[in-house]
């Protein structure tokens, strides 16, 4: 019974229990909640046939029971009841069917069978025949039939479809170990012996394999251990001769076993065939050698397990199930008892032992298992995959034996003589992981390949193996040289170099597989870190190296593949925990004394950091050098692979680039998370190792990605806790050392050739290129002072440059954004990321097939949408696109996420600034020293100009004093323009918020405006350059706060008072003008602040300010490019482009005082053919203002490049605003400039931006529209009764305006305040309410002279520098709008604007109005001569346009309008008028209706040379409806006045006498 349950382990300790009698209730509910026991068996009656049943036998029931023997009294209560009944029966019966001599069954009759089956255990089924009647002396059922299946044959549970034959008789004694099919003699059967009854037995067993594979495979394996020969299986008689032959076959076929089978029993399945490996049966006194035979069953049936559960995977592709087994149920098969059970549990009187070499006395059975499969108390939710009990693993782990033997076999205890069979030898024990590795590389064929697809579960295999073993045998203490024999060394090596070779020339062919085989060979050399010698594991390395990266240098298809293959790989082994041990090991590079590493330095990890550099210079620490790479062997390579990918001219994808940086950034998370390097020294040692990476960024300067662009990246950091536990970091040998020195000088080789492919330059992502920065600014942080202040002493000035480039990168990258920006962000691109980057995967892994596909949605991987299963979103109401980004940005999680950013963001600031003063203190005894200074100042105003922390600011204002202090000249004697940017950004914080950077900024400000004193008596320079500060600060910044700023005047002119060194001199006497003068700005500010909703009031004031530094040049080009950028900002490309030329023409104004040069413009007269407004600049007399004063036309754009940038500027702005024929006047000016510094390229930049725009010309545009806007009410106050011209987008609609503006009013006066006068007229303001704001909005249109038509041929003509309009407004005298045409009056009033449109403001005053009046002739005059235009017009389009044509026509001789030209000619040309004025008006009427007619028969025969045939009847009509207007006009149009006609008097001459 015990050899029985072994099959199951809850089951064997049931067993025991029911021995002992000692083990406590509670640990047996920990075992059935921990492990099920499942054994149910399922009985299906189906039919049966009594067709030839003589007697009453008609209606039939079936009652089923299960016998334990053959007594009747031997029934078991093991059928499950219904519901609301008993839970057990010992018997159940079919329904009855009526009057059916052949009923069919479809009942379920379900069982709870012991696991302690015999050979008497059966099914007995009794048929009885049911009378429906009651009568006397007869009984209600009648047993007609019995039949039975006996459950147990040759071991096996015996299930599946059976007929059998009905007895008519009680069945004979001992009739259960029998079948029905036996012919019994002496009893009668049911249709001569046939199969009447048919029925189905099915199983769900968790003891019972029911695969004969492995019922045969678990029958041999027991045959063995218990050496019970011969032994009888089916037909065939198992001895000694042919075990070996059957149990090998019987290995071979477990391939053929049914794979929810084998899952069941996995962990049985594997641990015999490792015990096969690891005890070699012996056989007749033979040991038998079945190690190959169970390597190779093992390597198949992990790879068939593997391939048909591909869903139960992790993310490295293990199988769950397989893994599992190796974590919680493998162990080195020993004969050692169980350690006491831990507080609480009751102790065993006999120990629980292996079944390995213990069997119990009871008859042997086929399907017996070796030993009881291990629970886990600690995951109850592993339900297929066991564990191993916490008991088990403190006996592995707590006892040893007390004394071991020096061979192989120490780590096995003999168990004793008396458990094993007298007649048995017991033969050496093998150690499995040196079988493992010997029987891997001997291996071939299909056995190899299963190997390699599953080469994780083997690694790990035998790393559990050696560990164990190293454990069990008390080597943990001894070398790690001596630790394991040299032959199983010599194994894993050709291990390691056959599988190296398979990735370098399968990683083309077998993409997934190599990947899996690189990743399960770098965790195996992980894990060997640990057990074997370093060395030696960093030769297996090295060996890896050689074969994927210098051997297939020449031949590789696809180079790309191997880099990522070979970074993959380094960056799983140097996720060890030892890693910074491993690269800094404690001995030099001289020969260690002692053969093996000592083991006495290893319980002090400061050791590791207690090495000092010798005899290599600090430059060769900064470099990836042969000493550096000897000495810091897995650094060394991660930094080559790294440089590798990042080399300029190398193809370095995106995935590439990530993996590397990726790699590199881990590794620092974890330094900077572990417990174990928090000490400042600890850590300088450790930024040793990554010192390199110093330059490889700066070389990679310009493949980052540029971050002035506002686009942040956020980097969350993993933090990695990693263990200190090691008991043996050892140093690396000398020879080692070398070797490795001399392997990585031919990675060299690979880069030079990699360079001289030639290949195209990559840029790194925005992320990748964060990340890196992250990596660089972390070395930064905790490398040496002095190491650093030696290395940029040997660098040249263009690297220091680089260097400081890489700062300002930095601070633009890190730079905090606010929680709005990463709101934002989170919002919209996390779809888009997360899409892309399973895009950019799917695209590299190669075509997914639908196999993959269905895999991958088997694992629930998200990969490839964010949504999940995105195809059914549309379907799945609770997974919609905006509940899932709803449900992402979680206000808790931005608001920790700007905590991280702006921590991240102070961090990477004071980083920066540490390292600006030792650039600093290293250059200040140098030469060169003021070009590396200008360029330290540049990144520490780049580091003030963003959002910093008040921490950094503190800091940063000191160090910009210090500098200044120091070297005034750069500011006060060079570069203006530095001086500029620094009041700008000191006048910046003198507005903020918090006190302290406001006292900090002050103070600053202060001392700048001192330092300019001393130097020259006098600080016009620092004086000019706040006050333009402080107007393009006004100007430009939003978050400007005046009253904060005024604090921080009044702080200024204090310290200045209370200065006594200079109280004397006129120092604090200028301050105080200055402070009054940013004063008086800050008041003009407020009026701005008031209508900065209002764009053109805005813009207006900004207009005024800048006309009111008419005498200050600086300060008028600072506003006229505050106006220019906030046109820019509403669309009004037009407007800022001419805020552009008006500041260039300011400044070729006073260019041409300064110099006379010919290529330059002599003033504001050269830009005259651009704009007329220009002339506005004109500078005034030098008596005033002289351009060599100090401090005046100081600023950047006071040059010829100056000049020139704002020429280009304006230039791109008249090309976004469509006025192409404006920017070859711009050009006109630009290019004489361009021919006298002979730069031809910008010249041939000029000109084929001309072309450009030149072939732009002809495309449809559309320019801007007017409306005339009156305001009118006390609450426009200057505004009262002003009329203005406004420009608007083109297609501006009246209505669009006119709501926009009573909207905008309306907000600010209130809805009952603003009222829109309706009509045109003029507004006599005395009927007006005094208390309302009136708006009087017309459109209008630009009106030209008769002369000017001349000039103005093109759209463009007609639509630049525009100064007159005019809108008409129709009247009749009795004041209504409109009447009869004899009553209809016009009024047409031009308008004269102070400026020409397009200006630098879209809104001008209207300073001249003249009105002129049309009689109602003159009306109908200007509508004849109008409709008369629209026919020439479309007669002579070209090419024609037909139904624009028709359309017109149709409104000149149409049936239905042909009354308004008739009309027209009917009431004015009827009669001759009475007053003679209106002779000249009738007689122009009457010829405009001449040249009406004649326009209309043009029109006629243009259209009937353009229609097709469908047309004609059309066209026939319009020409019989003109027939009918001629005849109705030609009476009108020939009759002329008389007076108009007299004949003129002739002269008189004298009379002849």
């Amino acid at each position: 019974m015990k050899a029985m349950l072994e099959r199951a382990p809850h089951c064997a300790l049931l067993y025991k229990w029911t021995e002992n009698r000692r083990i406590e209730g509670s640990f047996i509910l920990s075992i059935s909640f921990s492990v099920p026991l499942r054994n149910l068996l399922y009985v299906y009656p189906q039919s049966v046939n009594f067709s030839s049943r003589q007697g009453s036998v008609r209606n039939i029931a079936v009652k089923v029971q299960f016998m334990a023997g053959e007594d009747p009294s031997q029934a078991m209560p093991v059928i499950f009841g219904k519901s609301s009944c008993a839970e057990f029966y010992k018997e159940a019966y079919t329904q009855v069917i009526y009057h059916n001599k052949s009923p069919e069954f479809y009942e379920e009759v379900k069982m709870k069978i012991p696991a302690n089956l015999t050979d008497n255990h059966h099914l007995l089924f009794t048929f009885y025949h049911i009378s429906c009647q009651t009568k006397q002396n007869t009984p209600l059922e009648t047993p007609v039939g019995y039949t039975w299946i006996p459950l147990m044959q040759h071991g096996r549970l015996r299930t599946g479809s059976f007929s059998l034959p009905v007895s008519v008789d009680k069945p004979p004694p001992s009739y259960s170990v029998l079948t029905p099919d036996v012919q019994l003699p002496g009893m009668k059967w049911v249709d001569n012996h046939k199969g009447v009854f048919n029925v189905e037995v099915k199983a769900a067993s968790s003891v019972h394999t029911q695969d004969p594979h492995l019922d045969k495979f678990f029958t041999l394996v027991y045959v063995l251990e218990e050496y019970s020969f011969p032994y009888r299986l089916k037909d065939v008689i198992i001895t000694e001769a042919n075990v070996e032959a059957e149990l090998k076959a019987s290995m071979a076929a477990l391939k053929g076993a049914l794979l929810d089978t084998c899952v069941r029993f996995l962990h049985q399945l594997m641990s015999k065939l490792i015990l096969l490996i690891v005890h070699p049966p012996v056989i007749a006194g033979q040991i038998v050698n079945l190690g190959r035979a169970a390597f190779e069953a093992m390597a198949l049936l992990v790879n068939q397990i593997h391939k048909n559960l591909e869903g139960n995977q992790d993310h490295h592709g293990r199988n769950n199930l397989l893994s599992s087994y190796i974590h919680y149920c493998f162990h080195l098969p020993t004969t050692e008892p169980i350690s006491p059970p831990a507080v609480g549990l009751a102790s065993y009187d006999l120990p629980i032992q292996y079944a390995t070499l213990s069997r119990a006395t009871a008859r042997p059975t086929s399907l017996l298992l070796s030993r009881s499969k291990s629970i886990s108390n600690s995951n109850p939710d592993l339900a297929s995959t066991p564990a191993t009990p916490d008991e088990e693993v403190q006996r592995i782990i707590g006892s040893k034996a007390s004394e071991r033997a020096c061979n192989r076999m120490s780590a096995f205890i003999e168990t004793a003589s008396i458990l094993c069979p007298p007649s048995r030898q017991i033969a050496k024990k093998v150690l499995l992981h040196e079988e493992l590795a010997l029987q891997w590389v001997v291996s071939s064929s299909t056995v190899r390949e299963a190997s390699l697809q599953q080469a994780w579960f083997f690694f790990q295999l035998m790393v559990k193996s050696m560990s164990h073993h190293l454990f069990l045998s008390s080597r943990l203490d001894m070398p790690r040289r001596q630790r394991f024999p040299d032959r199983f060394v010599d194994d894993i090596a050709a291990l390691v170099c056959a599988i190296s070779a398979d990735i370098a020339s399968r990683y083309h062919k077998d993409v997934e597989l190599v990947e899996r085989l690189n990743s399960s060979l770098a965790f195996f050399l992980n894990d060997l870190l640990s057990l074997l010698d370093r060395g030696f594991v960093f030769n297996l390395v090295r060996s890896y190296y050689k074969q994927v990266h210098i051997n297939k240098l020449h031949t590789a298809q696809n180079p790309n593949s191997l880099t990522a293959l070979r970074m993959d790989f380094i960056r799983i082994v140097c996720s060890h925990e030892h890693y910074v041990t491993l690269n800094l090991p404690c001995a030099t590079l001289s020969p260690p004394a002692s053969p093996s590493p000592s083991t006495s330095s290893t319980t002090s990890q400061s050791s590791a950091f207690s090495c000092h550099v010798q005899d290599q210079g600090v430059v060769s620490m900064f470099e990836l050098s042969v000493p550096f790479r000897q000495q810091h062997f897995l650094s060394g390579l991660l930094l080559a692979e790294l440089s590798l990918i990042l080399e300029p001219d190398g193809e370095g994808v995106f995935f590439l680039h990530k993996k590397a940086i990726s790699a590199l950034h881990s590794l620092l998370c974890s330094h900077d998370a572990d417990p174990r390097y928090t000490d400042p020294q600890v850590r300088s040692h450790i930024a040793q190792l990554y010192l390199p990476l110093i330059p490889i960024v700066m070389e990679t300067l310009g493949q980052l990605y540029d971050f002035t662009d506002p686009s942040p990246q956020r980097v969350r950091h993993a933090s990695v806790l990693v263990d200190d536990n090691d008991p043996d970091n050892g140093t690396i040998s000398q020879s080692v050392a070398m070797a490795i020195a001399v392997y990585l000088c031919s990675i060299n080789v690979f880069l030079v050739f990699v360079r001289q492919a030639g290949r195209q330059c990559s840029t790194l992502s925005a992320e990748c290129s964060r990340t890196l920065l992250v990596c660089f600014l972390w070395v930064l942080k905790n490398a040496d002072a002095g190491l650093l202040e030696r290395w940029i002493s040997d660098l040249s000035v263009p690297q220091i440059n680089r260097l400081l480039d890489l700062l300002h990168l930095c601070l633009s990258c890190f730079e905090y954004k606010g929680k709005k920006a990463l709101q934002r962000i989170n919002s919209l691109t996390f779809k888009k990321s997360q899409d892309m980057k399973a895009r950019l995967e799917e695209a590299i892994l190669g075509t997914i097939g639908a196999r993959q596909e269905m895999v991958r949605r088997c694992r629930g991987t998200t990969e490839r949408s964010p949504y999940g299963g995105q195809e059914n979103v549309r379907w799945r109401k609770n997974v919609t696109h905006w509940r899932q980004n709803a449900d992402r940005v979680d206000k808790s999680e931005v608001e920790q996420e700007s905590v991280v950013d702006g921590n991240l963001a102070t961090e990477a600031a004071l980083i920066a600034l540490d390292t600006l003063e030792v650039i600093v203190k290293t250059v200040v005894m140098s030469e060169l020293k003021e070009s590396v200074l200008v360029g330290v100042l540049r990144v520490l105003l780049h580091s003030m100009a963003g959002n910093q922390s008040a921490l950094f600011l503190q800091h940063c204002f000191s160090t910009q004093r210090a500098l200044v202090y120091k070297f005034p000249e750069m500011l006060f004697e060079e570069d203006t323009e530095l001086c500029a940017d620094l009041c700008l950004r000191l006048l910046r914080h003198c507005s903020s918020s918090v006190s302290s950077i406001r006292s900090h900024a002050s103070s600053s400000l202060y001392l700048l405006m001192r330092q300019n004193f001393e130097i020259g008596n006098n600080f016009a320079r620092v004086k000019m350059q706040v006050t333009m500060s402080l107007s393009s600060l006004v100007g430009t910044s939003m978050k400007f706060n005046e009253e904060h700023l005024r604090r921080s005047l009044k702080t200024i002119l204090t310290y200045a008072e209370d200065d006594l060194e200079l109280r004397d001199s006129p120092f604090p006497e200028q301050v105080q003008d200055l402070v009054f003068n940013l004063h008086m700005i800050l008041t003009d500010t407020v009026k701005m602040k008031e209508h900065q909703q209002d764009p053109e009031m805005l813009i207006d004031l900004m207009y005024r300010i800048a006309k009111g530094y008419q005498n200050s040049p600086d300060l008028r080009l600072t506003w006229l490019q505050n106006m220019a950028g906030k046109h820019s900002e509403r669309g009004n490309h037009a407007e800022a482009a001419h805020c552009l030329v008006h500041s260039a023409a300011l400044v070729a104004e006073y260019l041409s005082m300064l110099e006379d040069c010919r290529y330059l413009p002599i003033g504001c007269v050269s830009f005259q053919s651009i704009s007329s407004n220009v002339l506005e600049e004109s500078a005034v007399s030098d008596d005033i203002l002289s351009p060599e004063e100090e401090g005046i036309c100081s600023g950047k754009y006071f040059s010829e490049s100056g000049l020139v940038g704002l020429l280009e500027q304006a230039a791109a702005s008249f090309n976004m605003a469509a006025m192409y024929e404006a920017i070859n006047e711009v050009y006109k000016i630009l290019c004489p400039i361009h021919e006298a510094n002979r730069d031809f390229k910008k010249l041939a930049s000029v000109h084929g931006k001309l072309q450009d725009a030149f072939n732009k010309v002809y495309n449809q545009r559309m320019f801007g529209t007017y409306f005339r806007v009156g305001l009118y009410g006390c609450r426009f106050g200057d505004l009262d009764e002003q009329e203005f011209v406004y420009k608007e987008p083109s297609i501006t609609k009246l209505a669009e305006i006119s709501h926009r503006l009573e909207e905008f009013y309306s907000e600010r006066f209130g809805d009952d305040v603003v009222v829109i006068i309706k009509d045109s007229n003029p507004v006599d303001k005395n009927k007006l309410d005094p208390n309302k704001a009136y708006l009087q909005i017309t459109y209008v249109e630009p009106f030209f002279d008769t002369y000017e038509l001349k000039e103005r041929i093109t759209y463009f003509d007609k639509n630049y520098n525009l100064r007159t309009f005019m809108y008409c407004t129709p009247f009749t005298l009795d004041g209504r709008a409109h009447g009869d045409l004899h009553e209809q009056y016009k009024r047409k009033t031009i308008l004269t604007t102070s400026h020409a449109f397009p200006y630098i403001k879209t809104r001008i005053n209207v300073i001249h109005k003249e009105e002129i009046v049309l009689m109602p002739m003159e009306v109908a005059i200007e509508d004849m001569q109008k409709k008369t235009q629209e026919l020439a017009f479309a007669t002579h389009q070209d090419p024609a346009d037909p139904k624009m044509l028709q359309m017109v026509l149709q409104g000149c001789v149409g049936t239905t309008v042909n009354q308004g030209p008739l009309e027209v000619a009917q009431v004015f040309l009827s009669e001759i008028p009475e007053d003679p004025k209106l002779f000249r008006h009738h007689n122009k009427l009457r010829l405009c209706f001449k040249d009406f007619s004649k326009r209309c028969e043009d029109a006629l025969r243009k259209n009937k040379s353009l229609i097709g045939p469908d047309q004609k009847e059309y066209h026939r009509e319009l020409e019989r409806n003109y027939t009918k207007l001629r005849e109705a006009l030609f009476p009108l149009i020939n009759r002329k006045i008389p007076q108009l006609y007299r004949p003129l008097p002739l002269p008189t001459t004298p009379t002849q006498r």
